[in-house]
């Protein structure tokens, strides 16, 4: 419940009203009882909560990151995507919001349940189209002729688009999206109750000089199952989080068999190429390491101990004499 300070100045002028008879206390009274009524609309129930809407915006920004890296890499030129608003709205609302024919990606969240849609403005998605046939990116808008052609080809690339999706919501769930369908009518589009409510995100996206509307439609039953991960506050438990005994040992033992090259670095020389072309065996190449002084030994090219060079049973070896501290730097 939230309460407002009132200055001195308001607390005189509100006495002065009441003593006066300017202003009636039982009829403050009851317009103060009144304020707490609020409307609720049943047909337009709210079911995610700030919070959730928060985390569900902060998921679709690193998916707009994403798409942006994806279509400049398939279109070969830059584009721009970032999210306008996420809001909760019945089903049918998002229906009527958006053009009577348009492109309409279908695809399911396996292993939750329920459809996704990602709605592609006519404009856009013929731009994309138009990139791809080696075009200049130019918009235009018809989309009640696809072709079989340019049915397959917007496929293919909202595919790819797709599986990015899957990518956004790692940090909170596993999925794999999978494209079941691309519709153009949205009257035709029926997956949940027109009162369901459904989450709406929208992303402004530019190619070139077109811009558009990327809108995402995810029903209220698909992220059901998922919405308390949702929250700040599983977060902060999950970044908290104490690994388990056989997680830790499960760990370090995946680590203890990571593969590591270890190179030991005897000297450096500066030859010409004439000299490189003429070495025959037993030629000697002097370094420019001196033999009493340690050798660099490198892990993964980063140098990282200093040895001296040995022999154990005939062998050649190495032996470690201290670790390099952070900031050194080679004489490379």
């Amino acid at each position: 419940m939230s309460t407002e300070i009132m200055s001195q100045n308001e607390i005189d002028a509100l006495l002065s009203a009441l003593s006066t008879g300017e202003m009636n206390a039982e009829e403050l009274k009851k317009e103060q009882e009144e304020r707490k009524v609020k409307v609720y609309d049943f047909k337009r129930a709210l079911r995610f909560s700030k919070d959730q809407i928060r985390s569900i915006t902060r998921i679709h920004e690193n998916f707009a990151r994403l798409l942006t890296t994806y279509f400049s890499a398939q279109l070969r030129t830059y584009i721009q995507i970032s999210v306008a608003s996420v809001d909760q709205l019945p089903y049918e609302e998002f229906i009527r919001s958006i053009p009577k024919m348009t492109i309409l990606n279908v695809f399911e969240v396996t292993p939750l349940e329920g459809r996704v849609v990602l709605e592609i403005n006519p404009t856009i998605a013929y731009a994309m189209l138009d990139r791809q046939l080696g075009g200049k990116g130019s918009g235009v808008n018809k989309v009640d002729s696809l072709t079989e052609i340019e049915t397959r080809l917007m496929t293919t690339l909202f595919e790819g688009a797709i599986e990015n999706f899957g990518e956004a919501w790692d940090t909170i769930t596993e999925m794999q999206p999978k494209l079941s369908d691309l519709e153009v009518n949205p009257q035709f589009l029926q997956m949940v109750s027109p009162n369901e409510t459904v989450i709406v995100i929208s992303m402004n996206i530019t190619i070139g000089e077109v811009s558009g509307v990327i809108n995402i439609c995810i029903p209220y039953v698909v992220l059901e199952p998922i919405i308390p991960k949702l929250s700040a506050h599983y977060w902060m438990e999950e970044k908290h989080k104490v690994r388990q005994a056989h997680e830790q040992e499960s760990l370090e033992k995946v680590i203890r068999a990571t593969s590591l090259i270890v190179t030991a670095e005897l000297g450096k020389s500066e030859i010409s190429f004439s000299d490189l072309l003429n070495i025959n065996i037993g030629d000697v190449i002097p370094l420019d390491q001196k033999i009493d002084k340690p050798i660099n030994i490198k892990v993964d090219n980063k140098p990282s101990y200093f040895a001296q060079v040995g022999q154990v049973k005939k062998h050649l070896a190495i032996q470690i004499m201290e670790k390099i501290k952070e900031g050194y730097e080679d004489d490379e």
